[in-house]
């Protein structure tokens, strides 16, 4: 019963707070959470700068880990990623409730991995060219749920995380 009224509480202070969507220009938001990926499952901090209406760049680091096994002998990966974004955000132009913010956009990045000592394959993907499609729902004026999907580079996947406005 308790756990009802919690979860009651929280849909209806959801739906009672002003929520909006797309970021100001000169505002802030920190990304965080985890993505989706055949090397490992990413986990990934990102931020976005309101550079004019409508309009965000932003920047992200992201961290992989995984193992594989070729001819018996287990590996150990990492992968480092270091990206830029640039995002146009349609919630004006499909006349979107604040609530939601809707995007897509280009992103370049640069990856590097290391492996195992006895594993032949260190080494970085050299500068990579990407698009990205995404979403969020804003609980209220500062917080919501992002879910995004990328391609374009062989990192690219999809995401999944917390957005935070500052």
């Amino acid at each position: 019963m308790k756990k009802l009224i919690i979860v009651l509480a929280f849909i209806i202070t959801a739906s009672l707070s002003k929520a909006q969507g797309t970021l100001a220009p000169g505002a802030n938001q920190l990304n965080v959470g985890l993505g989706l990926s055949g090397w490992g499952i990413p986990v990934y901090v990102g931020f976005d700068h309101g550079f004019k209406s409508n309009v965000t760049l932003g920047g992200e680091l992201s961290f992989r880990a995984f193992s594989d096994k070729v001819s018996g002998v287990s590996y150990r990966h990492s992968i480092v990623g270091l990206s830029g974004n640039g995002n146009y955000h349609f919630n004006e132009i499909l006349d979107i409730d604040p609530e939601w913010d809707v995007y897509a956009g280009l992103n370049v990045g640069f990856y590097f991995w290391s492996s195992s000592k006895s594993y032949t394959g260190d080494g970085s993907s050299g500068l990579g060219l990407g698009a990205q499609v995404g979403g969020r729902y804003f609980f209220n004026s500062s917080t919501a749920i992002n879910l995004e999907f990328g391609g374009g580079n062989s990192f690219s996947g999809g995401k999944i995380g917390i957005t935070k406005k500052f």
